[in-house]
């Protein structure tokens, strides 16, 4: 595996993703979403994760090299994020991917706040091939009622934010738009999927998450 920076330039100013690529022949791409907490040590591990599996991972950091050391700036970097500003730079980061390694089909993730920005990326960008947000929150029905993309929507039962409400308010929407939409709800709390929280992480969880994200990726990225 292969890990390096990539330069993105936005309307609000540089950044850059990380990136990782197998050493083998890269057809497709997966974009990765940060948390609220930025580019740290877990989203890193994720990317090289995606790309043990075949990918190159494309991981922009939408904080522009800030990092959160406790929840109370996490949620202060998260709110000062303006939509129209991630979204861009999520924008960026797959053209300049294209360009940079001639990558032509992504598929995109993200976790906490990630996950808002890859429901709303899929619902935004159609020439997206697939999504699988977790437990992200859930774009207005102005915004959703245009999902084009096949989504896997991946929640925890147990979570107070993206709670069991707004999981069946998606599925509700879904239903009514006839949007390509699976939401899997797990007996877990948010972030469920981070092995570096042990007061949350569920192993056994993630790793049915982690099969079926590949799986819905594999079928929609050929």
């Amino acid at each position: 595996m292969n890990a390096e920076s990539l330069n993105l330039s936005t309307s609000n100013g540089a950044t850059t993703a990380y990136v990782a690529r197998p050493h083998a022949e890269i057809n497709a791409g997966v974009l990765l979403i940060q948390e609220w907490w930025g580019i740290n040590d877990h989203v890193r591990d994720l990317v090289g994760r995606y790309a043990q599996e075949g990918y190159l991972c494309v991981a922009p950091d939408l904080y522009r090299g800030r990092v959160a050391s406790d929840s109370g700036e996490a949620s202060a970097m998260m709110n000062a994020l303006a939509i129209e500003d991630g979204m861009e730079t999520i924008r960026k980061a797959m053209d300049a991917a294209t360009e940079t390694y001639n990558i032509h089909r992504f598929a995109i993730t993200g976790y906490c706040m990630g996950g808002t920005f890859a429901l709303r990326a899929a619902c935004e960008l159609p020439e997206l091939k697939a999504a699988a947000p977790f437990y992200g929150d859930i774009p207005e029905e102005e915004v959703l009622k245009n999902l084009k993309v096949p989504t896997l929507f991946i929640a925890g039962k147990r979570d107070a934010w993206i709670n069991p409400a707004k999981v069946n308010g998606l599925k509700e929407l879904a239903a009514k738009y006839n949007l390509p939409v699976e939401a899997i709800s797990y007996d877990a709390d948010h972030a469920f999927f981070n092995d570096t929280r042990p007061e949350v992480y569920d192993a056994e969880a993630a790793a049915d998450a982690w099969r079926r994200v590949q799986e819905h990726f594999s079928r929609h990225l050929v």
